[in-house]
């Protein structure tokens, strides 16, 4: 079989790994270099913690344990630590972790004790703060990650072209027409695209409807800043989420931070505001210790891949069966598992669990409203 994947993100690289890994001759088109888009500008925390409904919890479920038989020196499985001080938070937690274990989800309730001696520079909020650690959870480098996938496809044969920019996507009953700006052609039995937030106009190119958030204009559902520091003196060994700043480890004494409450000053047309690098490393000699000083080293705004209804998309796109179509918010989590899922749905082999999320939803009706912006400590 002949597949052309069109983008060389951390999804469109797992899936040709994937492919590859069935005998697939795989093309791999990127019309920037791999990684350019949103998998470069994503927090890469392994989780399926606040994911909802519950087909969309049991996707990234299963999600978070392929990671696990995926290691590597990208992947740190060291689970996620989250501090709740305020009442409003401690209400959210309970209901939150209540769900999770009924669902079956690793979750520890802990104690102050407990959470500095896997914290030791933790600084202790009041007497009260409550503390849950979801032993499951990870981070990953998600260039490395990619490295690694795209390797694997690589080394299975397939081929990557970059500034490869589609502009048109021809099916017949023999297969499917590529084209590129530049007027080459790529010819296929099936193409897959992973093209995230682009997904709207590329599958449009194929006369398909899969709609998705605009950046520009949609606020804090699919924009957040990124703040990666300078190294630090400060142990800190996983995701810690609070109410105000979320964190993990970025390699070599660096740490990468999230503030969800100022996601609302984000845009993605302009540069990160100093007076938000200013409120965000502020906010860091709070949380943890060893990190006065701290100053930044990059900042950006990172603009999430967000489906019209906030949940995945995946499936064929046309009845015919040579368009198929990958877009998810939560492409990092879902890689490795997207890699075996999709590549057997190709094969004609359907997803137990894809099947919730087919592309047509967008046009029988069934797809529902827009998310709402997240309030909840922590957002991959």
């Amino acid at each position: 079989m002949r597949v052309v994947v069109i983008g060389a993100g951390v999804v469109g690289s797992a899936v040709a790994a994937g492919l590859t890994r069935r005998g697939a001759q795989v093309t791999v088109l990127e019309a920037r270099t791999p990684g350019a888009g949103t998998t470069s500008t994503s927090v890469a925390w392994i989780n399926a913690n606040n994911k909802t409904p519950k087909e969309y919890f049991d996707l990234n479920h299963a999600a978070v344990w392929a990671h696990h038989q995926l290691p590597g020196d990208w992947f740190f499985p060291t689970g996620n630590l989250e501090c709740a001080v305020t009442d409003e938070h401690k209400q959210l937690l309970e209901t939150r972790v209540g769900r999770l274990l009924d669902m079956g989800y690793p979750v520890e309730r802990v104690s102050a004790r407990r959470a500095l001696a896997l914290e030791p520079d933790l600084v202790p909020p009041p007497p009260g703060t409550e503390y849950v650690f979801f032993p499951g959870e990870a981070y990953v480098q998600p260039l490395r990650l990619l490295g690694r996938l795209l390797g694997e496809a690589r080394d299975g044969g397939a081929t990557l072209e970059c500034g490869a920019e589609v502009t048109a996507i021809e099916t017949s009953s023999s297969g499917v027409k590529v084209t590129l700006a530049d007027g080459r052609t790529f010819a296929g039995d099936v193409v897959v695209t992973c093209t995230g937030r682009w997904t709207q106009q590329v599958a449009a190119l194929a006369g398909a409807t899969v709609p998705m958030l605009d950046p520009a204009v949609s606020g804090t559902v699919t924009n957040g800043f990124l703040v990666t520091t300078t190294p630090v003196p400060a142990r800190l060994s996983r995701v810690l989420t609070t109410a105000a700043l979320n964190l993990r480890p970025d390699g070599g004494g660096r740490m990468l931070l999230q503030s969800l409450p100022l996601d609302g000053l984000a845009d993605p047309a302009t540069p990160v505001p100093a007076e938000v690098l200013t409120e965000i490393l502020t906010l860091l000699p709070g949380v943890l210790h060893g990190t006065e000083g701290a100053s930044v080293e990059r900042a950006v705004v990172g603009q999430r891949a967000m489906p019209g209804d906030g949940l995945t998309v995946a499936g064929f796109a046309d009845a015919e069966r040579r368009v198929y179509t990958v877009a998810t918010h939560s492409g990092v989590t879902l890689a490795p598992l997207l890699m075996s899922e999709v590549a057997a749905e190709v094969f004609g082999t359907e997803s137990e669990l894809l099947s919730p999320f087919r592309p047509a939803r967008f046009t029988d009706g069934t797809a529902g409203p827009a998310p709402t912006p997240a309030r909840r400590p922590g957002q991959q």
